[in-house]
């Protein structure tokens, strides 16, 4: 924690899945408070406001108000007036997050088309219907801009991994032919950008637990990212990490954060991290696991990109097994 004066949380996945702590999330967010680090709190889930989130952060142990949280229909909503003028309905395919971010920037939310709405907003809710999703390819269909507050594919509920936003985005625009003409949240910069000026960070470091939208979005306004295990990713993910989704800092939860965080030692062909390493053996990735089994996982993922940015292919299924045993 040393090393930054702001921590940027993601929330599903990383400090609750649906109503659930995440275990240990609320000790070390408050460990990192007592050290003087300001917290915000930047969500893509658009189910539910601002104020919703605090509370339920509250209720979980977790110091937070109303301003340390920063939600994707927020970052929507301050895409409108690029479309619309203010004052203008907008047809709300989503939860109340949407709608009492509307009405606080001066809009009005509406559920039909039939409402004579100027644009369409969509976001996540479990409530939404195959009658919202209509309504929304009869919107859109009509002309109408049409702005998604989040792409995420995926949703951690405490059942399993659900489909999120993204996934019901995808159907209107399989319908309709063509894609929203804005997403607003993570990967998207306006999120990341609100919650550093919130939190006035000089050194700030964005925590999730997916590639796509939590570390591409650190990546994409400059930041370095902590990727922890808690939600969405695999290891097998990992591995296979794109440049732009390649967190600089990896840990099994949150507890990390209080830890002081190893060096990766690469050379041709192998990588080190403490006792562990990770190396190259006739186009296969091995691991040896010496100690915490997580300095193997960042010396076997130093290593797979490594070998990625080189254009080499490597066999990682013997090494992913090793990994998976160790870390549990």
């Amino acid at each position: 924690m040393s090393r930054f004066d702001a921590l940027l949380f993601d929330l599903d996945g990383v400090v609750y899945v649906g109503a659930a702590p995440v275990p240990h999330a609320a000790e070390s967010i408050a460990a990192a408070r007592a050290d003087g680090l300001a917290c915000g709190y930047v969500t893509n889930n658009a189910s539910r406001s601002a104020s919703a989130v605090a509370e339920h952060l509250l209720d979980l142990g977790i110091d937070a108000t109303i301003d340390d949280v920063i939600t994707s229909p927020q970052a929507a909503v301050s895409l409108l007036p690029d479309y619309v003028p203010l004052g203008s309905r907008v047809l709300v395919i989503g939860g109340s997050g949407i709608d009492d971010a509307l009405v606080e920037a001066g809009y009005v939310p509406v559920r039909t088309l039939a409402d004579g709405p100027a644009a369409v907003m969509q976001g996540f809710s479990p409530d939404l219907s195959w009658r919202d999703l209509a309504e929304a390819t009869f919107a859109v269909r009509s002309g109408l801009p049409w702005i998604a507050t989040n792409p995420d594919l995926t949703f951690p509920a405490p059942g399993g991994i659900a489909p999120g936003n993204g996934a019901l985005v995808r159907l209107v625009a399989e319908t309709v032919g063509r894609g929203p003409d804005a997403v607003a949240g993570k990967p998207e910069p306006p999120l990341l950008r609100e919650a550093v000026r919130r939190t006035q960070a000089q050194r700030p470091l964005m925590v999730g637990d997916r590639l796509d939208t939590d570390i591409a979005a650190g990546t994409r306004i400059g930041i370095p990212s902590l990727l922890v295990f808690t939600g969405v990713t695999t290891l097998a993910e990992l591995l296979a990490a794109v440049p732009d989704e390649r967190p600089q800092y990896l840990g099994a939860d949150l507890r990390v954060l209080g830890e002081a965080y190893p060096d990766v030692v690469s050379t041709v062909g192998m990588a080190s991290c403490r006792a562990s390493s990770a190396r190259v053996e006739g186009g296969a990735l091995t691991v040896t696991v010496d100690g915490d089994p997580w300095d193997a996982v960042r010396a076997a993922a130093a290593l797979a990109w490594a070998a990625a940015d080189t254009g080499q292919s490597l066999r990682v299924e013997g090494a992913l097994d090793g990994l998976d045993r160790a870390v549990g």
